[in-house]
């Protein structure tokens, strides 16, 4: 009878532990220079963008990759892995421009409001062009609603997200000498 309990209360903590680590690969950290920020991903309305988003940084594309576009009481935007880590340095003129290698998704469109701190797949004028780039809402931006695709939230170190250098805000928010994402990781 004891030894079924034992094996029972085993089954269960293994349950758990599984469980904990489905969780935390449901979270990307972005280490910026003030501290982290954590990201809760919307997996179950967008999937295929969420998946996007932990393979290119498990494959370490997102790291030391710039904010080029960062407009105060809007967004801080990032992701360009194709123009964003230049080993001469940043090239602003082209940043914003890029993606990866990885084939554009198609549009996860969901009824969730871009408020403070949603998370969104930036893309071009054809609704299914996202691919890497991603912003952070600084304030809400409800007008974006249905027409982006919501990939997550940030669920801590928003102070962090706050700190990051604003763009110019006569230049469409581009950013000189931009702040960067360090690493970024799936975790939890």
């Amino acid at each position: 009878m004891r030894s079924s309990r034992l094996l029972i209360a085993a089954t269960l903590a293994l349950g758990l532990v599984s469980t904990s680590l489905a969780a935390a690969a449901d979270k990307l950290i972005i280490t910026l220079k003030t501290g982290d920020v954590v990201i809760e991903l919307a997996d179950d309305v967008a999937p295929l963008h969420a998946a996007r988003l932990r393979e290119l940084s498990a494959a370490g594309e997102y790291d030391n990759v710039a904010f080029h576009r960062v407009i105060e009481g809007f967004m801080a935007q990032t992701g360009d892995v194709e123009f964003g880590d230049m080993e001469d340095g940043f090239a602003p003129h082209r940043a914003g421009t890029g993606g990866s290698s990885k084939p554009d998704l198609k549009a996860e469109f969901s009824d969730l409001s871009f408020d403070r701190g949603v998370v969104g797949m930036a893309r071009a004028q054809n609704p299914n062009s996202a691919n890497s780039q991603f912003f952070i809402m600084l304030a809400p931006g409800t007008f974006l609603n249905g027409d982006y695709t919501v990939v997550g939230k940030v669920v801590d170190g928003m102070e962090h997200v706050d700190k990051i250098k604003l763009g110019d805000a006569n230049n469409n928010g581009a950013v000189s000498d931009p702040d960067r994402m360090i690493k970024v990781r799936s975790g939890g």
